[in-house]
């Protein structure tokens, strides 16, 4: 098991304080109406009150001055969490220059995903918990309303705590409508029926903590030397999601079966996947058949890469948290459990 000692973090009370950060891509800089219009609904929402720091609409920000708002905001004891505004593609240059130190002294959730791997890694080799998912200007400033399975996962991560079970909204959006577009704010991208989940592995519960995120993300801090040591992700519950690039199932594999040389899917309980995003904004959206199949592809070349490796874990393929809308914010460094008898999955958001 886990041999990591893992911070409890405190929730935060409406009127609170919240950091709002562009920790790689400042998205608030390509449409500052949507921004705008996610900072109204967090108020709304969830009562926090947003606070913005000097990096947060500023495009081409240097590595240094979004390490340094990071560690300004953990520092200041008014601030109760880190929102990510989106991620991006540059955050591997920005861990280097925070001030781990003052992270470690200072525990608080923190919400992100995709690039913000990055983050949730360090987080995680510091012993504190935090929430991958999450993107404000994603899931909270476009569209017509925020999906209550975000609000319902956004309120257990920042407010409430408790546990959830996971369930399927039952559609999805591979991306929304491009920010400059007037029309993001009032409405969702193209919106189709989602697919049932796949369970395989042995009729068990697996139960542990979590690390992963978005896998291309894995692969650049492998590369790095930044990955949590292979026993101390014994009993884990790995969470793999792949981003808008939609990469092939070939490569997917070659990311999977890595790991599992490396030794991580051998010494994992269990493995939750997303459902990957399989069209582009700026291509032509494949035809259903297609997109249908490229799902199905990368299902079957992961499901026989963990399998290769571990035939014992408890593997779940097709949960809508990472790069998709609607989307759960899902505990990373917290507890899910795996119940591949049920076939279900529950969240511990304390």
């Amino acid at each position: 098991m886990i041999s990591q000692p893992f911070s409890r973090l405190p929730k935060a009370r409406p009127g609170d304080h919240v950091a709002i950060l562009s920790p790689a891509f400042a998205a608030p800089a390509v449409s500052e109406a949507v921004h705008e219009q996610a900072m109204r609904r967090l108020k709304e929402f969830t009562g926090l009150v947003p606070v913005e720091y000097p990096t947060t609409r500023l495009l081409g920000a240097s590595a240094e001055a979004r390490a340094n708002d990071i560690t300004a905001a953990f520092a200041d004891p008014t601030i109760r969490a880190v929102l990510a505004t989106i991620g991006g593609d540059d955050q591997i240059t920005v861990i280097p220059h925070i001030d781990r130190e003052v992270l470690a002294a200072n525990p608080k959730p923190f919400v992100g995903y995709s690039d913000n791997t990055n983050l949730h890694n360090m987080l995680w080799n510091l012993g504190i918990p935090s929430f991958y998912g999450g993107s404000t200007q994603v899931h909270l400033g476009a569209g017509p309303h925020p999906d209550e399975v975000h609000l319902i996962s956004l309120r257990a991560a920042l407010i409430n705590g408790g546990k959830l079970e996971l369930t399927e909204p039952g559609e999805s959006e591979d991306y929304g409508i491009p920010w400059t577009d007037p029309r993001a704010l009032n409405e969702f991208g193209l919106r189709e029926p989602s697919e049932p989940w796949t369970w395989t592995g042995p009729e068990s519960i697996a139960e542990g903590r979590t690390w992963g995120g978005c896998i291309e993300v894995i692969d650049q801090i492998a590369l790095a030397d930044r990955m949590p040591p292979t026993d101390d992700l014994a009993g884990s519950i790995l969470l793999l999601e792949t981003s808008e690039e939609a990469p092939s199932a070939d490569k997917v594999k070659r990311w999977v079966r890595a790991l599992g040389e490396r030794g991580v899917l051998e010494v994992a309980a269990g493995v939750i996947i997303a459902r990957p995003p399989v069209s582009e904004m700026h291509s032509p959206r494949p035809s259903l058949d297609e997109r249908t199949r490229l799902r199905t592809d990368q299902r079957e070349a992961v499901v026989e890469q963990i399998t290769r490796y571990n035939p014992n874990a408890v593997v779940c393929v097709g949960v809508p948290f990472g790069h998709t809308r609607p989307q759960w914010i899902v505990p990373h460094g917290g507890t899910i459990r795996l119940d591949g008898m049920t076939r279900t999955i529950t969240a511990d958001y304390n």
